[in-house]
């Protein structure tokens, strides 16, 4: 398997089976080990999405996702460049687990602090020449920085698209049992949350160059939406 070295630039991308891609977001290597590849950005980091999925979130209008997702059902969407804001962001990525771990750091006084856990369920990662390629399957959980409370996250919207077609009945057995997986490396603090402690004390490397994506195709427009 190919390895990347620490402080290494790399690019997340969600990649429809269709083979178009449907996000980007450029990172920077803080580990990779056999256990996990392990990346972060700070704010300014360069990122696609969707441009439907950017109106959301400007907006704050999250009735716009769901037309997103119904683009997505139909294959077309467009794209449009965008700026990683306000959170620290630290991923873990196991190879092959339909899942990634995420922990957001927001400003505290004079530092930063863990906002909350955040569990991101998706396809096991591809590895590429620039990183590595997922696909996310919408539902999440979020966790507190004691891990002592969680919540489920975007059920709608993962209905949404279970009845479009977009996560299959396969892809919806293989989420039921990573769910299983992770709730139990939360009660048995187990895995990435064996060193939560460690890792809630994490921050961003300051001599590290913002993360920035490949150059983009011409004529997009660049947006900011909100980390996390």
């Amino acid at each position: 398997m190919h390895s990347f070295e620490t402080g290494q630039a790399v690019v997340r991308r969600d990649v429809h089976r269709t083979g178009r891609v449907w996000s980007e977001h450029a990172l920077r290597v803080v580990a990779d080990t056999s256990e996990a590849l392990v990346a972060a950005c700070s704010p300014g980091a360069e990122t696609r999405w969707p441009a439907l999925y950017v109106k959301a979130r400007t907006d704050g209008d999250r009735s716009v996702r769901t037309v997103a997702f119904d683009a997505m059902a139909t294959g077309v969407w467009d794209l449009a460049d965008a700026v990683w804001q306000e959170t620290e962001l630290l991923l873990w990525k196991p190879p092959a687990a339909w899942f990634s771990v995420n922990a957001f750091y927001v400003p505290d006084g004079d530092g930063r602090r863990l906002r909350n856990w955040y569990v991101n369920f998706e396809h096991p990662a591809r590895r590429t020449l620039y990183g590595f390629d997922t696909f996310d399957l919408t539902v999440d959980l979020v966790v507190d920085p004691d891990l002592t409370r969680w919540e489920w996250k975007d059920e709608d919207e993962y209905a949404h698209v279970r009845r479009l077609g977009i996560v299959t009945d396969t892809e919806h057995q293989a989420v039921d049992a990573a769910r299983d997986e992770v709730l139990a490396m939360l009660t048995e603090r187990s895995g990435l949350f064996a060193h939560a402690e460690r890792w809630a004390a994490w921050r961003w490397e300051p001599a590290w160059p913002t993360p920035r994506l490949p150059q983009p195709a011409t004529g997009e427009q660049r947006v900011a939406p909100k980390g996390g």
